[in-house]
């Protein structure tokens, strides 16, 4: 299925690109989302008429990512759980609690936003935690787990 980019997607294109996708990718998550319409002449029509204004919008989603980026490095947040001796936590620290620590902290950060490829923290010490606010912007958040006293 045959798909126009409404904003920058991945390692699939930028805004304006048509790209061929499957069309259940584009059915259910592009097209719903509004990251994408079907490439039809009258789409394609319209979606030059609004190019500028859908070039705009993505600047500012740009600065804004941008923005929230310079503030999270400045971010190093210390957490208190429960672990044992040997600092192995009971339960784990996912995405979704450090997403919370960070919103704490002052900046809104969504679970979806926070990367963590070697899965949840499981032990005490010091992690970097990669943050991707945009398709072009990633910053990384400091997080210290101690053990609860």
């Amino acid at each position: 299925m045959e798909v126009i980019l409404l904003e920058k997607v991945g390692k699939m294109g930028v805004l304006g690109d048509t790209v061929a996708v499957k069309g259940g990718y584009a059915r259910n998550y592009l097209i719903p989302q509004g990251k994408a319409v079907p490439a039809s002449k009258e789409n394609v029509k319209v979606f030059e008429e609004r190019r500028a204004e859908l070039e705009k919008a993505e600047q500012e989603k740009l600065k804004a990512a941008q923005e929230r980026a310079d503030k999270l490095a400045e971010i190093e947040l210390t957490v208190a759980a429960n672990a044992g001796d040997e600092g192995k936590l009971f339960g784990s620290i996912g995405p979704r609690d450090v997403a919370d620590l960070i919103t704490a902290a002052g900046v809104e950060v969504e679970k979806a936003e926070v990367k963590m490829p070697e899965g949840p923290i499981r032990n005490t010490g010091e992690y970097n935690i990669a943050v991707q606010l945009h398709p072009d912007v990633e910053s990384e958040v400091h997080i210290i787990v101690v053990p609860e006293a």
